[in-house]
C-alpha cells in the first residue's frame, strides 16, 4: 500500500509541475512516513550516497570545456568545416547541420547545448538561403540527439554512475550508434533537399581557404578523439580526461583561436556550477526513491515475474523500449536515467543482457525525448530560436526521429551494435 501511494504521489507532483527533484523525493519521504518512519533517520545519508561518486567530478569538465569551446568561436569553425565536408557531394546546409551536430556533440556531450549552438547559428541562415522554417528547425533539433549517444556523454556518466558500468566501454559503446543516427539523417536529408530542390554549397574555394578551414575545423574535432583514446586505453580515468579536455580548451580558446575571454570564463563558471548542482540534486533524491523500491524488492519481483512468465523475450525488449520512449516524454534525461537504470537493469541482468547493451538502448531511447512533447528540452530551445510552436517543431522533426527509432531497434536487437568496438578494444 505504502509503495501504491508513493507512485501516486510522484505522478500527482510531476502533473502539477513540481520541479523532478522534489517530486521524487517528496515521494520516497512520504513512503518512508507509511512504512517506518525511522527510516528517516537515515535519509540525509541515502541524499549524500546519491551524489557521492569520483565518476561525478567528471560531469562539470566535460560541462566547462563544452561551455568554453562555444565562446571560443568552435560553432562556426565546426559549421565551416562541415561545409567544407558536403561539397565533394553537393550538399547543402541541412547536411552540414546534421554534420556539425555529430561533431559538436562529440565535444560537450549535452543536445541541448548542440540545438542552442548549431540552431543560433544555422537556423537564421538556412532561412536566409531559401530553406523552410519547419524543415531547418526540425533538422536542427533532430540531429541534436546525436550530442547525447556520441562520446563524451553527461548521459552515460549518469549511467556509469548506477550501474556500476565502465565509462571507457560505454563511451566507446556509443560510437556505433551515435554514428548510425547520422548516417541515417544524413541521408534522409540528402533524398529531400534534392527532391525539394534546396540551396547546394557549391561556390569555389581557393586552395589557402580550404587550408585554413580544415584545420580550424580539425583542432576542435580532437577533443572527442582525445577525450575516447585517454578513456578507452586506460591512459586517464574519465575524470582525468575531462580535466586533460578542460585544458585542451582553454589553450584553444586563449592562445590558438584568440577569442576567448576571461569573462567567458566566470559566465562558464557561473552556467556550469548551477547545470551540476541541478544533476546532483536529481541524484540524491532519487537514490532515497529507489531505497523504497530496493526495501519492496520491486525489481526481484519484476524479474521474477519475466523469468517465470511465458513472455518471449522480444516482447520484453519491446515493452521495454515502449517505457523508455514513455518515460522520456515527460521526464528530462537525467531523471530518467536514475529511476529505470536501478529497477530494470537488474531484471534485464538476469535475462541474459548486458549492462554496456541496457545502457545503449536507455541513451539512445531517451535521446528521441527530447524532441518529442510536451517535455522535449530540444523542442523548447529551438521554438526560442525560430519562433515556432513545439508542436510544429515535432511535426518537421518526425522523419529524422524514425532515422533514431531504427537505430534504437538495430541496438535493442542486434547486441553487437553497442557491444562489438568495446569487445574489440
Amino acid at each position: 500500500m505504502s509503495l501504491v501511494v508513493m507512485f501516486t504521489v510522484l505522478i500527482v507532483l510531476l502533473v502539477f509541475g513540481v520541479p523532478v527533484a522534489f517530486s521524487i523525493g517528496g515521494s520516497g519521504i512520504i513512503y518512508m512516513l507509511l512504512s517506518q518512519p525511522s527510516f528517516l533517520l537515515s535519509l540525509p545519508q541515502r541524499i549524500w550516497s546519491g551524489t557521492n561518486s569520483f565518476i561525478i567530478i567528471a560531469m562539470p569538465l566535460f560541462m566547462m570545456a563544452g561551455e568554453l569551446m562555444n565562446h571560443s568561436g568552435l560553432t562556426r569553425r565546426l559549421i565551416d568545416f562541415s561545409l567544407l565536408l558536403v561539397r565533394p557531394f553537393k550538399g547543402g546546409l541541412g547536411e552540414v547541420n546534421v554534420i556539425a551536430s555529430m561533431i559538436f556533440g562529440g565535444i560537450t556531450g549535452s543536445s541541448v547545448a548542440d540545438t542552442s549552438a548549431i540552431g543560433s547559428i544555422l537556423i537564421p541562415d538556412m532561412i536566409e538561403k531559401g530553406y523552410p522554417r519547419e524543415f531547418t528547425t526540425g533538422v536542427t533539433v533532430a540531429s541534436s540527439t546525436m550530442g547525447m549517444i556520441i562520446p563524451p556523454s553527461i548521459p552515460m556518466l549518469m549511467y556509469a554512475m548506477v550501474s556500476g558500468a565502465s565509462v571507457g566501454k560505454l563511451f566507446i559503446a556509443g560510437v556505433i550508434p551515435g554514428i548510425l543516427v547520422g548516417i541515417f539523417q544524413l541521408v534522409y536529408t540528402f533524398v529531400v533537399s534534392k527532391k525539394r530542390k534546396y540551396p547546394q554549397e557549391t561556390e569555389p574555394m581557393t586552395k589557402r581557404e580550404v587550408l585554413h578551414t580544415a584545420k580550424e575545423g580539425s583542432l576542435a574535432v580532437l577533443m572527442p578523439l582525445l577525450i575516447i583514446v585517454t578513456v578507452s586505453f586506460g591512459i586517464a580515468t574519465a575524470s582525468e580526461s575531462a580535466g586533460i579536455a578542460l585544458l585542451y580548451a582553454l589553450i584553444l580558446g586563449f592562445l590558438v583561436y584568440r577569442e576567448l575571454k576571461v569573462k567567458d570564463v566566470i559566465q562558464s563558471l557561473k552556467k556550469t556550477a548551477v547545470m551540476t548542482a541541478s544533476i546532483m540534486i536529481i541524484g540524491g533524491f532519487t537514490m532515497v526513491f529507489t531505497w523504497a523500491l530496493a526495501i519492496e524488492q520491486v525489481p526481484n519481483a519484476i524479474a521474477t515475474f519475466l523469468l517465470t512468465s511465458s513472455i518471449p523475450y522480444w516482447l520484453v525488449l519491446i515493452l521495454l523500449d515502449l517505457l523508455i520512449l514513455l518515460l522520456g516524454t515527460f521526464l528530462d534525461v537525467v531523471p530518467c536515467i536514475l529511476l529505470i537504470a536501478p529497477i530494470f537493469l537488474p531484471v534485464m541482468r538476469q535475462l541474459g543482457m548486458e549492462e554496456l547493451q541496457f545502457g545503449m538502448i536507455l541513451v539512445v531511447g531517451l535521446a528521441i525525448g527530447l524532441v518529442t512533447p510536451p517535455v522535449g528540452m530540444c523542442l523548447n530551445v529551438g521554438a526560442k530560436i525560430s519562433g515556432m510552436s513545439i508542436v510544429k517543431i515535432f511535426k518537421a522533426a518526425l522523419p529524422f526521429l524514425i532515422c533514431n527509432l531504427l537505430v534504437l531497434l538495430l541496438v535493442t536487437f542486434v547486441p553487437s551494435i553497442s557491444l562489438f568496438l568495446p569487445s574489440l578494444l
